[in-house]
């Protein structure tokens, strides 16, 4: 396998592991905030031993009992199966299925004897922390970075579009304005995942004309099937503006320099590079005739076109054409701006959820394969950071659905007791819990299913 692969695998382990510890932590400190007896607190599984555990020396009462309500009662450490971690807590029925405890009588440091809200604060620890993360790194992000802001209005170009996207009507050029009536700011994630899963569009089109585009319902899974296929879905519109050309190559040969804007190869125009670089192709080898801008006037001249259908120029950054506003944040600017961009990935995660219940949800579903093709082949810190973070939202989320063997689960029957008045028997607490198991190995044996069938087989 190559290096990428291990090393995308790498920053998915890194990743998860300090998303599982934090989600695990966060049903340790409501255990240990109610007094509840934390018998383990693994990062990562230990089927049949453990690279590494400490049991602290245990504290003891007056007559040399051991106190369980203390947090040298846990045994912590380190499995070596890295798909995730647990925090077992005593008294309650979960995927270590510890049926002989169950029948011993309830004692007062375990999770059955506590009052049921306090079991539900335990219960909602760990995606209550996920999201508290999420808010964090995102803060982080913007204090330490700033936060670079291109409005879609300031893209005078346009956007370019995927293929599907050219099918549901939207042209290369346009400029985005509305989704589903809506103002659309700065080009973004947020933004754009908002466009993704928006009914309608509204957009300027050649400077002049406004058109009101209607979306098909599973818009969001055409363009990411247009992502798997190597096609960006929607980007900034990139001018051929030449930041410097190479040495020795056709383009230096041919005079171009800084700030010259390429318009057309022979009878082919090339507004942006999405043009140009098919359109190069089609000349390998060839001397064609270059049609440029420089300082207002249209020039022509003659370029050697190179085997690979290159030029030989540098491109200048879209941040060097378009109005860019960097925002710097102070620690106290940086909280508020964390919490409602991690509210934003939220909520647009949430909308887009449901549209995995349907035929092109299912094949869209990715397992640890497409989590970690999500990360950059080289090492990139910003970049780890944001797809961290919006994996952490992403463990909130689908951990509270209401699944058993999921936290979901355990706070619905929680909710059924507290409105009830009624708590489950422990024999139908069993039987959901294998019950969500089950499901909840299917869908990752689908998940993963899923992306054996892309990576090796599609």
């Amino acid at each position: 396998m190559s290096t990428t692969f291990w090393f995308k695998a790498l920053e998915l382990i890194l990743a998860l592991g300090l998303l599982v510890m934090v989600h695990e932590f966060g049903h340790y400190f409501f255990s240990r905030i109610f007094g509840v007896w934390v018998e383990k607190f693994y990062l990562f599984f230990n089927p049949w031993f453990s690279i590494a555990k400490w049991k602290p020396k245990a504290k003891v009462d007056k007559d040399g009992t051991e106190l369980k309500n203390s947090w040298r009662a846990t045994t912590y450490g380190i499995g070596w199966v890295p798909l995730g971690g647990y925090c077992k807590i005593a008294g309650m029925i979960d995927e270590s299925m510890d049926k002989e405890q169950m029948k011993q009588p309830a004692q007062p440091y375990e999770f059955r004897s506590k009052p049921a809200w306090q079991r539900l604060f335990i219960m909602v620890g760990g995606v209550l922390f996920n999201f508290l993360l999420a808010i964090v790194i995102y803060a982080g992000i913007v204090y330490t970075y700033g936060e670079m802001i291109i409005n879609f209005t300031d893209v005078t170009e346009g956007m370019d579009f995927s293929t599907s996207a050219h099918k549901a009507g939207l042209v290369d050029g346009d400029i985005m304005l509305m989704a589903d009536g809506n103002n659309l700011s700065s080009v973004n994630s947020e933004e754009l995942q908002t466009v993704l899963t928006a009914k309608t569009l509204k957009v300027l089109r050649n400077h002049k004309d406004t058109v009101d585009i209607k979306l098909p319902s599973d818009f969001v899974f055409q363009m990411n099937k247009d992502a798997e296929n190597g096609e960006s879905p929607i980007s900034i519109r990139i001018p051929v503006v030449v930041s410097q050309a190479q040495p020795n190559s056709g383009a230096e040969k041919a005079g171009l320099t800084k700030g010259d804007r390429i318009l057309a190869v022979n009878n082919d125009t090339t507004p942006s590079f999405t043009e140009l670089n098919p359109t190069l192709l089609k000349y390998k080898n060839q001397v064609v005739k270059l049609k440029y801008l420089r300082e207002g006037k249209e020039c022509v001249t003659d370029v050697k076109v190179d085997d690979n259908g290159k030029l030989g120029i540098q491109l200048t950054s879209p941040t060097d054409i378009y109005k860019v506003t960097i925002v710097q944040y102070g620690i106290f600017q940086s909280i508020p701006r964390g919490i409602k961009m991690g509210v934003d990935k939220l909520v647009n995660y949430v909308k887009s959820l449901k549209l995995l219940f349907s035929p092109q949800g299912a094949q869209s579903l990715g397992g640890f394969g497409t989590i970690g093709s999500i990360f950059p082949d080289s090492w990139n810190w910003l970049s780890f950071w944001e797809i961290t973070a919006f994996l952490s939202i992403i463990l909130a989320v689908m951990n509270i659905l209401p699944i058993p063997a999921l936290d979901g689960g355990h706070v619905l029957f929680l909710l059924y007791e507290m409105i009830t008045r009624r708590k489950p028997s422990e024999k139908f607490l069993e039987r959901a819990q294998i019950a969500g198991m089950v499901i909840l190995l299917l869908l990752l044996l689908f998940a993963n299913g899923n992306d054996i069938y892309r990576f090796f087989i599609k």
